[in-house]
């Protein structure tokens, strides 16, 4: 199973962790990669590029010049392509370039990026990030703490609720923020190093996060609840009838 060491804020080394062998030992396709990125790249585009055909081009609805005898080339119009200012032929026309990629191929893209990346020795695990305001010098310090050079890709678990931790990452050209649910194959190709953190490799690998277990105990207060209603119940069974019943017996 492949490990990762856990770093603190300062570079110190905590502990080594075992990644899940699902995500990060899965088998590197180059080609899948491929097609997803340019699947990517191509939903960015807008598609709004266009030209003007010989007939969207104003003017030219007059001859230039008779059919003969002119000992020039025969012309109906001078919109015509080959005419300077005429229409162009065959020029582009908006249009969508969305190309269709299922959700597996996704899946598989970005398992086959995360292998590379840790077989690269791109990855980078830091088990927490915090900044009690937006400083920019503590980013860059953090940054050399933990070796990262060249473009570096950090990953977060989700937005932060007071965004220190983005503002104080975001004046470096070099440092680019993604979050773990919407982490693209691009941008982990792109990254040079590739940072988490200790969350966000959780949500990745599709690990519970630490406050799940609390949640659990709440069916057993249900079934506490529905047991004393059980209870209250059995104990309406057992009381003694009222007095109008008992003097009725008596009577009899």
């Amino acid at each position: 199973m492949a490990t990762v060491r856990v770093l603190d804020q300062e570079g110190k080394e905590l502990r080594t962790r075992d990644l899940a062998p699902e995500v990060f030992e899965a088998t590197v396709s180059v080609p899948l990669m491929h097609q997803v990125v340019v699947a990517g790249l191509a939903s960015l585009r807008r598609g709004t590029h266009a030209t003007k055909t010989r007939a969207q081009v104003s003017g030219g609805g007059r001859k230039p010049w008779r059919q003969k005898g002119t000992g020039r080339a025969r012309q109906g119009s001078n919109r015509a392509p080959q005419w300077s200012g005429g229409g162009v032929a065959h020029g582009p026309q908006p249009r969508s370039h969305e190309m269709r990629v299922n959700k597996k191929m996704k899946k598989g893209a970005l398992r086959s990026a995360l292998t590379d990346a840790l077989q690269s020795g791109k990855l980078a695990v830091v088990e927490e990030l915090s900044f009690p305001t937006p400083r920019t010098k503590e980013a860059v310090e953090v940054l050399d703490a933990l070796g990262l050079e060249g473009k570096v890709l950090l990953v977060l678990p989700a937005p932060t609720e007071d965004g220190a931790i983005e503002k104080s990452f975001r004046n470096l050209p070099s440092v680019r923020i993604a979050y773990a649910r919407s982490l693209g194959v691009y941008e982990v190709i792109a990254a040079d190093r590739v940072a988490f953190t200790q969350a966000a490799l959780d949500a990745v690998e599709g690990r519970e996060p630490a406050e799940a277990p609390a949640q659990a105990d709440a069916p057993a207060e249900v079934e506490a609840t529905d047991a004393d209603a059980d209870g209250s119940a059995d104990a309406d069974a057992h009381e003694p009838a009222d007095a109008d019943e008992t003097e009725g017996s008596d009577a009899e």
